[in-house]
């Protein structure tokens, strides 16, 4: 029998071919995320589009500036996701200058720094906002009441740098804020479906949770992660609510409000910053559970996701070190 192509083909491993790419898995993200602006949008009226789109200009324009001119990293759309994810992040009356500097802050100091795409350790979205929130923490911590109408901008927005603006919206406390501080509880339903005050794109949990499921079924993100921290966040927090129901709030409030649920399916399962083996996973968002809880019920912030992320970011390598599987075929130390 006769081969029609007689040449051996050697080539290294892996053998396997995998279909998910990474600019493809960027734009699944991505295409998550357009809904939960759009609702944003609807909420806080037209500032959400340009703070989206100065964080955006900021990542684009810091990647081409120290990027090789050989590699095209823009065309991954890393640039656009971690300008996206920033823009959600922030109160939607934030001067359009700070939402430009936080984003070159991120992208150079968390990502561009560390050479790029796949080597950094902590992520760029978040490390851009705890920038803004040491350097801005009043403008940082202003939150603006949803907007009256569509085409409303707040004057904050438009302040020029390093300048002040007459502030006119009407501003309110966050739900996490009021049961800190007050041990006043909010309506379940509306931090389902994002009729409270807070950073403009993780108000709205039950758009965070489809989008989280459509990530998951694509396999664009890590089961393990998101289980892992809003089982452990449940739990702990059932617990301090059994114990005293005033002082502490209950385990729904803790799902729904604040950036748990943005910061759990967005920013903990970024690939690059959180473990690859199943086992890291696993102790990486009971990790990130725990402190959240502890920030948000004995530290001086209402919330805690951001750090409780960054904190663990920097213990990823030293989690897949001790976790990396046996490899096949070998055999363990003799005693």
């Amino acid at each position: 029998m006769k081969l029609k192509d007689p040449k051996l083909v050697v080539q290294t491993a892996p053998f396997l071919v995998q279909g998910l790419t990474t600019p493809q898995a960027m734009l699944d993200v991505i295409y998550v995320l357009i809904p939960i602006c759009l609702v944003s949008i609807w909420f806080f009226g037209i500032s959400v589009l340009f703070i989206l789109l100065s964080c955006i200009a900021g990542a684009m324009l810091t990647e081409w500036i120290f990027s090789p001119r050989s590699q095209k990293s823009l065309g991954d759309g890393s640039a656009i996701l971690t300008g996206l994810l920033i823009g959600l992040t922030l109160p939607p009356s934030l001067p359009l200058w700070m939402a430009f500097v936080g984003s070159v802050v991120g992208m150079g100091l968390g990502k561009m720094m560390w050479g790029g795409l796949g080597n950094n350790l902590f992520n760029p979205a978040l490390l851009g906002r705890a920038f803004l929130l040491a350097n801005f923490p009043i403008a940082m911590t202003t939150w603006a009441v949803h907007s009256t109408g569509l085409f409303n901008i707040y004057p904050s927005t438009l302040a020029m740098p390093f300048m002040q603006s007459s502030v006119d919206a009407v501003t309110s406390a966050t739900p996490l804020g009021l049961m800190k501080f007050q041990y006043q509880d909010s309506p379940l339903m509306d931090l389902m479906f994002g009729l409270t005050t807070g950073s403009f794109g993780e108000t709205c949990g039950v758009l965070i949770i489809l989008g989280g499921i459509y990530l998951m079924l694509r396999r664009s993100i890590d089961w393990r992660i998101p289980a892992a921290i809003l089982s452990t966040v449940f739990i702990f927090s059932t617990i301090l609510y059994l114990v005293d129901s005033v002082h502490y709030p209950s385990p729904l409030f803790t799902l729904f409000s604040g950036g748990l649920l943005f910061g759990t399916f967005f920013m903990a399962t970024d690939p690059v910053t959180s473990p690859l083996t199943p086992k890291g996973a696993w102790i990486f968002g009971i990790g990130i559970g725990l402190l959240v809880v502890l920030i948000r019920v004995f530290g001086g912030f209402p919330e805690g996701m951001m750090y409780a992320i960054l904190l663990m970011n920097a213990t990823v390598p030293l989690i897949e070190r001790y976790t990396q599987p046996r490899a096949f075929g070998h055999k363990g130390a003799s005693t």
